[in-house]
């Protein structure tokens, strides 16, 4: 049995510490924030939080992070009341296909959360590493910008 903290709830599992934790997010606790990308962590479509830092799911062994804060995208608000940088991306309207949208999501939310007015070139730079085909970048980057407003509006800085 493991045990994991994700989304501020402790879960024992039987799973083998080798498996993968998108794996064990998906098909064990059934949470569908994190897709599957690429498998190798360069898309970025896995990202989550790992004590608040992102991280790719598909290539951290469950095992490495027992004991640790693990944070998906479900986890970061809820339907009646979406986390801010959630609510910005509704608000820019920063999705066609959605792919793309649990990393870009979670990379914002731990860039916002350590430096909380981050220039368009740092927001650029941040997110460099999560692929979108869709091209909506601009809307993206915007909605990046409405949710450190939105965060400093909140008194969450």
């Amino acid at each position: 049995m493991l045990s994991l903290t994700v989304n501020g709830r402790s879960h024992s599992l039987p799973v083998s510490a080798d498996a993968p934790l998108l794996t064990v997010l998906r098909n064990d606790l059934g949470l569908n924030g994190p897709k599957f990308g690429c498998g190798l962590g360069e898309c970025g479509a896995c990202t989550v939080l790992v004590d608040g830092t992102a991280a790719r799911a598909c290539v951290i062994p469950v095992g490495g992070v027992a004991g640790r804060s693990i944070t998906t995208l479900e986890g970061l608000g809820t339907r009646d009341q979406q986390h801010p940088v959630q609510q910005a991306f509704i608000d820019e309207q920063a999705t066609q296909c959605g792919y793309c949208l649990n990393g870009m999501i979670m990379m914002a939310a731990a860039l916002l959360a350590r430096e909380p007015n981050p220039s368009e070139a740092r927001i650029r730079s941040e997110l460099s590493g999560n692929l979108c085909r869709c091209g909506t970048h601009v809307e993206i980057v915007r909605a990046v910008q409405r949710a450190a407003q939105l965060l400093a509006l909140a008194g969450q800085r």
